[in-house]
């Protein structure tokens, strides 16, 4: 089975490569496999859970680091 990796981008969205089940509020699912999906993280995404590029134009700015290793 193919990796799966998350992304925080800096001032941007999280991309997701690899196989993937992103399930929203409403329980609606959306199969990824094998390519690559940027999730909204600003919060202004008019196709969220999906990134739309609304964070340029709102200036959203994140450079979030992890604190330490999970695990």
């Amino acid at each position: 089975m193919a990796e799966t990796t998350i992304t925080p981008l800096d001032d941007g969205p999280y991309l997701v490569k690899g196989p993937a089940k992103v399930v929203d509020a409403r329980g609606n699912e959306f199969q990824v496999q094998g390519k690559t999906i940027a999730l909204c993280r600003c919060g202004s995404s008019s196709t969220k859970p999906f990134c739309d590029g609304t964070h340029i134009k709102i200036g959203f700015k994140s450079t979030d680091r992890a604190a330490g290793r999970a695990g």
